[in-house]
């Protein structure tokens, strides 16, 4: 696999390339060289043989006519002759040589092992074409000793007559070896050539290898976060344009993810801070983001992985219905999350498009409603207390109205009573539009503090001897205590009266005959004054406790309306005391008694810290 491998390199793959296109090259250039060498050799060879036998040609028929003109010249003679002069010539060309006569009988051999052939006649077919008087007699012939040979066959004239013919066998040894030596010249060559070109494309290779080796590392680099490495630049040629692209994409890339990390902060930041939940599901509804306020509403340490169904408690239908924006916002009450059940979320979903305009997710926004629809229930039962408290007065009004109406003047004693109920249920809705009206103002801060220099043991001297009538017919002892130290507030003491009035008017409706009834004040730290107004009353159960400073709420609602009470002295108390920056609390004990705390900052003049 390690070889496999190697082959599939870039280098590698350069190297064989550069190596088989001079080996191409070589071999198509050697073919042709050597087959155009050889066929010179040859055609060199052919022709100096052809040379030689016509020259030889001409001195036989030299020899020829010399002995037939020189009657005194033996054929001995001539044979001697023309065996001397083949001598000569075989030692020049090694080659054998015969001279034959008309008849085709050897006269004479160049060779001496062949001089048994002396007097034998040569039949061979290019010699029989000789002596027909055909010049061009060539071919090529394997000798006994397997060597390639070229006969060569010349007749020789007489006065226009064959008197012999020249036969001339070359070996060919020589050029078959030559032409060995060339090809393994040019094999030796080729292969200095090619061991030259692996090494030219080793460096070559590695000059354009080695750069992408270097990107590719820088790649894998980038591919793992590093940003910071840049790739060499060497040249302006391709490569090198390539690496100034790849660090300029590198820089781009950097600063690209740089921006969308600050995104992804700033987009993590505000999910985690917002003050609604957030909820991002896949199109298959499996939750992949949630924020810590969606967390801590649903009551969940991770939200991610579980299905929408599972998390918000709904069913696969509506969850369908919502994500394909059938709907938009679904109310779900803490109940069905099994939780505490006086926590109401309303969750709307908003579907994430794909370009395709195909649904890839939905988001899930949750928002605690809680105090909405416990404001809007409280509005609701405003109204309807309100509706409440005025109509009973004036079906009075009216019932009592129209039996005037119907006689009951002409009684005296009848028409007075009547008169005065009247009179009564009227002043009763007064009270009522009254304490409205104030808590209007206090709730639209129309009611402004006129904060003035007050005397507190004073002020709570002044309204236990504003109800000392009430406590005489009671039989009910009032004691004012106030710590030491505490002397002037700076207060609207028209309203603090208001929230006191209020607090002792109540002690003394609920407090049964020979009760008693507490008015203090102490300094619980140097900042503070708390006031507190404490009897020996009926109490209150703990179940009305949490909703005592509600509007028109009342324990005993028959017998509060029969006192006289609208409902509203309390909450008017709370939005005063609260107007001056203090809270209020209210502490009881059924049949044990009521004891009302509020405290007001401790002020001077000009609204500084006393």
């Amino acid at each position: 696999m390690k070889g496999a491998r190697i082959f599939r390199t870039i280098q590698v793959k350069l190297i064989i390339i550069y190596v088989l296109l001079i080996l191409i090259a070589m071999q198509l250039i050697g073919v042709y060289f050597i087959s155009t060498m050889k066929t010179s050799l040859m055609a060199s060879f052919t022709n100096n043989l052809n040379d030689q036998a016509n020259i030889l040609t001409k001195f036989v028929e030299q020899k020829f006519s010399s002995a037939s003109l020189n009657s005194s010249m033996t054929d001995e003679q001539t044979t001697e002759d023309l065996r001397d002069m083949v001598s000569t010539l075989f030692s020049i060309n090694q080659a054998e040589i015969q001279i034959l006569d008309a008849s085709g009988k050897v006269l004479t051999t160049s060779v001496p092992s062949q001089q048994s052939y002396v007097g034998r006649k040569n039949t061979t077919l290019a010699v029989s074409r000789a002596l027909q008087g055909i010049r061009d007699n060539e071919e090529d012939i394997i000798g006994e000793d397997n060597v390639r040979k070229k006969v060569i066959a010349k007749p020789a004239y007489h006065q226009q007559k064959i008197v012999g013919a020249v036969y001339i066998v070359a070996s060919m040894n020589e050029l078959n070896e030559t032409v060995n030596r060339v090809n393994q010249i040019f094999v030796s060559g080729m292969l200095i050539a090619l061991g030259l070109t692996g090494v030219l494309g080793v460096l070559l290779a590695h000059t354009i290898t080695n750069p992408i080796k270097v990107l590719t590392r820088q790649a894998t680099a980038v591919a793992e976060g590093h940003f910071d490495r840049q790739v060499p630049v060497h040249g302006d040629d391709e490569i090198g344009q390539l690496s100034e692209a790849f660090n300029d994409m590198t820089n781009r890339l950097r600063e690209a993810l740089s921006a969308n990390e600050e995104e992804k902060e700033k987009l993590a930041s505000i999910l985690a801070n917002m003050s609604d939940g957030v909820v991002a599901a896949d199109e298959h509804g499996v939750v992949m983001i949630t924020n810590r306020r969606a967390r801590e509403m649903l009551g969940v340490k991770r939200g991610e992985g579980m299905q929408l169904t599972e998390l918000l408690g709904l069913n696969e239908r509506q969850i369908d219905e919502l994500m394909r924006g059938l709907e938009h916002a679904i109310i779900i009450r803490k109940e069905a999350l099994e939780v505490e059940d006086d926590e109401i979320m309303r969750v709307t979903f908003t579907p994430i498009h794909r370009r395709d305009k195909t649904t890839a997710g939905t988001i899930a926004v949750l928002q605690d409603v809680t105090e909405q629809e416990k404001l809007e229930q409280s509005r609701r039962e405003f109204v309807a207390n309100v509706s409440h408290e005025l109509r009973t007065p004036l079906t009075t009004i009216k019932s009592y109205a129209e039996a005037l109406d119907d006689g009951a003047m002409q009684e005296k004693e009848l028409g007075e009573r009547f008169v005065g109920v009247i009179r009564n249920e009227t002043e009763r809705m007064i009270r009522l539009v009254t304490d409205l009206l104030h808590l209007s103002r206090l709730d639209s801060n129309q009611a402004p503090l006129r904060r003035q220099a007050t005397n507190v043991p004073d002020m709570l001297e002044e309204v236990a001897d504003r109800f000392s009538f009430q406590l005489r017919q009671k039989s009910i002892h009032a004691a004012v205590q106030v710590e030491a130290g505490i002397s002037t507030l700076w207060l609207d003491r028209d309203q603090i009266d208001q929230v006191l009035d209020n607090l002792v008017s109540n002690a003394i409706k609920y407090t049964m005959d020979g009760g008693r009834i507490e008015i203090s004040a102490r300094k619980p730290d140097a900042a503070t004054i708390a006031i507190r107004v404490k009897d020996t009353g009926i109490g209150i159960p703990q179940k009305d406790l949490n909703r005592i400073f509600e509007r028109f709420y009342r324990v005993d609602k028959a017998r509060s309306r029969n006192m006289g009470g609208t409902g509203l002295g309390l909450s008017i108390a709370r939005e005063i005391i609260k107007a001056h920056g203090g809270t209020i609390a209210l502490e009881s004990e059924w049949n044990e008694g009521t004891t009302v705390t509020f405290t007001l900052p401790a002020l001077h003049e000009g609204g500084g810290s006393a």
